[in-house]
């Protein structure tokens, strides 16, 4: 199962307590699913919990039977179809949560939504109907599609009126029909927090540690690769610039102290000016001064 099927099946099991907030979470299921109209029309989906939920709350608050079908894809996916047969169930339907299904705009009653608690389990029912929201370990990104313009505006709006969460869902239309998104981790795991999606929001929040340790790992490597090539690259110049000046004017033209570096250079390419300034006894910067003193010497040379 995916992420998104394995968080609807979570809300799908949810059943609100108050009488208020079931009538709430029957009208989000519906109103988001293509049933909601006078017309016959199907909701599809590959969610049997959410295809369940619609077609059983309907029964309960509105006394009206669904039928459910079953297909399955070319690839093998299964597909469930709801339908609410009969104009007079659908009218029945639309009747109870005070619509007609002759308006000119599809939108939201919000006598539906009696009080402050009806907003999350009104949102439930509409994402079990029309949500998704990705893989975590690919991008954090929840979203709403929905068949008509206003009814999408009415969500955003709904969606900015959560007090616990500042979510600033966005719209976009995509061949014609309009989806209402949010993106970004923290938003998205309150959000599913909100609706009842504890344990979906906490699988997204491992994923996100994962991801962030993952990402601090690379960084620290490339990091310590890139100072192992730089400290290479320099004790190479070093080791050249050191045998330049033993080929011309030979080990024992250099002072004491420039001569112990020179050859604990030669001896140790790859230690590092730490490391010699400890076999030394002297300061890592003592140690740098001395080599960039071998270096401009070997500059000064002639071509050999």
């Amino acid at each position: 199962m995916s992420f998104s099927s394995d968080t609807k099946a979570e809300l799908a099991v949810i059943r609100p307590e108050s009488a208020c907030c079931q009538t709430a979470e029957c009208y989000g299921l519906a109103l988001f699913s293509r049933c909601f109209s006078l017309q016959e029309k199907s909701y599809v989906t590959e969610s049997f919990p959410a295809a369940k939920k619609l077609a059983e709350t309907l029964a309960e608050q509105a006394g009206v039977m669904a039928e459910i079908a079953t297909s399955i894809r070319r690839s093998q996916t299964k597909l469930y179809t709801v339908t609410i047969p009969g104009e007079n169930q659908r009218q029945q339907m639309l009747a109870h949560f005070g619509h007609t299904g002759k308006e000119t705009h599809v939108g939201i009653n919000r006598a539906n939504l009696e009080n402050v608690c009806c907003m999350a389990a009104f949102l439930r029912g509409a994402f079990l109907t029309c949500g998704t929201v990705t893989d975590p370990s690919k991008e954090y990104h929840l979203e709403f599609t929905v068949p008509y313009r206003q009814l999408a505006l009415q969500l955003i709006t709904l969606l900015e009126e959560v007090e616990e969460i500042e979510l600033h869902p966005a719209l976009v239309c995509r061949k014609g029909i309009y989806v209402v998104y949010i993106k970004g981790s923290e938003k998205i795991e309150e959000l599913l927090v909100y609706m009842g999606a504890a344990q979906a929001a906490m699988n997204l929040m491992q994923v996100k540690m994962i991801k962030e340790v993952r990402n601090h790992v690379n960084r620290t490597t490339n990091f310590e690769t890139a100072n192992i090539n730089k400290t290479a690259q320099a004790a190479a110049r070093q080791t050249e610039a050191i045998r330049r000046i033993v080929r011309t004017s030979g080990m024992e033209s250099l002072g004491e102290d420039l001569r112990e570096v020179a050859r604990l250079r030669l001896e140790n390419p790859d230690m590092s000016l730490r490391e010699m300034a400890g076999r030394l006894g002297i300061t890592r910067s003592g140690v740098n001064h001395r080599i960039q003193k071998l270096l401009e010497l070997a500059q000064s040379l002639p071509d050999d």
